[in-house]
């Protein structure tokens, strides 16, 4: 009587467990955390998280800026903690990106608002970044700005 009883409560932990399966978030593709991954950068610069941007590039990052100067991680870490500008809104969107195994190119567009010199500004930026899966995240290896001229 024993063994059946075991038996019958295996049995009703095996029908319950597959009955109503563990319920979990959905995946993420690479895309999608890309995307996010992009958007932390954009949200961390304004808020100079400098831990959080040093996390995201690789030590042999470099940057290529909208005006044709170059930096490397230490720059643009120095960049984002001496952010002083007044940025109402910083939006990113147009987001296209590819993965090729280890390796993702992420295009984007960055609308700015801000007050710049006591007047309203706006600013376009494109953006093409270069990622690498190592050590088990995405870290940038490469970014380059252009900026956008009114037509």
């Amino acid at each position: 009587m024993r063994t059946s009883g075991l038996v019958g409560l295996v049995l009703a932990v095996v029908y319950t467990s597959t009955a109503f399966p563990v319920q979990r978030g959905p995946v993420q593709s690479d895309q999608d955390i890309l995307i996010a991954i992009e958007r932390g950068w954009n949200d961390a610069f304004y808020r100079r998280d400098i831990a959080f941007i040093e996390n995201l590039l690789a030590d042999e990052f470099i940057a290529t800026y909208d005006d044709g100067t170059r930096g490397d991680k230490q720059k643009e870490l120095a960049l984002a903690a001496g952010f002083d500008q007044r940025v109402e809104s910083a939006i990113q969107d147009d987001f296209t990106v590819k993965v090729y195994r280890d390796t993702a190119v992420v295009w984007f567009t960055l609308n700015i608002v801000g007050i710049k010199q006591g007047e309203r500004s706006t600013l376009t930026l494109r953006y093409t970044d270069v990622w690498v899966f190592r050590d088990g995240r995405w870290q940038c290896v490469s970014t380059q700005s252009t900026r956008v001229m009114a037509r």
